[in-house]
């Protein structure tokens, strides 16, 4: 049984060894984190010679050696070798992170299937069972939760900020996040007028209790 994390690699240093398609969905999902890749191939794919003719990556035109995983925070072995993903596997230490996309018994952390709408990040995994699975899963949760509710989650960040800010009585405090997390609240879709009229209903029962 995993211990799910959510990892912050923006600006870290990630070594991808592979190059063909599992790579490349692998890369995006490092893009989107913002992370700093290199990937080690003799031959990429299509889609990641254009990511490195853009500047989004760092390409080392090479069959694998462990000193490629030098400085690496984080490894993913993608290539369709074996003996290579397991060379990688022998070559990390202990301190860094690996994955090894055929071997999930050789890695010390999955990569999960995810979904992100704005600040809302669902991540689905198995350990490693059936990345299929996952993926249905996955394209199930796309339904439920579509992009609108991403715009809801960017909402109740702001909210939370300004609520943070400027309500000092914890006890309102709580009673305001509770109220724009309600699910009422989300289906109603005027959030910022309902917002509004919840702040004028706190600042009426402040008054009130100054006056009584």
């Amino acid at each position: 049984m995993g211990y799910p994390v959510m990892l912050n690699i923006a600006n870290q240093h990630v070594v991808v060894i592979g190059g063909g398609k599992v790579a490349e969905r692998k890369i995006h999902g490092l893009l989107e984190a913002k992370a700093n890749i290199t990937v080690v191939a003799p031959t990429i794919t299509s889609g990641i010679q254009q990511l490195e003719a853009a500047g989004k990556l760092i390409w080392r035109q090479k069959t694998f050696s462990p000193d490629d995983l030098e400085e690496a925070w984080v490894v993913i072995a993608a290539t369709n070798n074996r003996d290579v993903n397991e060379a990688v596997a022998k070559a990390a230490k202990p301190y860094q992170l690996i994955n090894i996309a055929d071997d999930p018994e050789r890695s010390n952390f999955h990569v999960p299937a995810v979904i992100r709408r704005g600040r809302l990040t669902i991540a689905i995994s198995t350990g490693g069972a059936s990345p299929t699975i996952a993926q249905q899963i996955r394209r199930q949760l796309e339904e439920l939760y579509d992009d609108d509710y991403g715009r809801y989650i960017d909402f109740l960040y702001q909210c939370r900020q300004w609520i943070l800010r400027n309500v000092h009585d914890e006890q309102k405090r709580k009673e305001l996040f509770k109220a724009i997390a309600d699910e009422s609240f989300r289906k109603r879709g005027d959030w910022e007028e309902e917002f509004e009229q919840l702040l004028k209903n706190v600042i009426k029962e402040e008054i009130r209790r100054k006056e009584e």
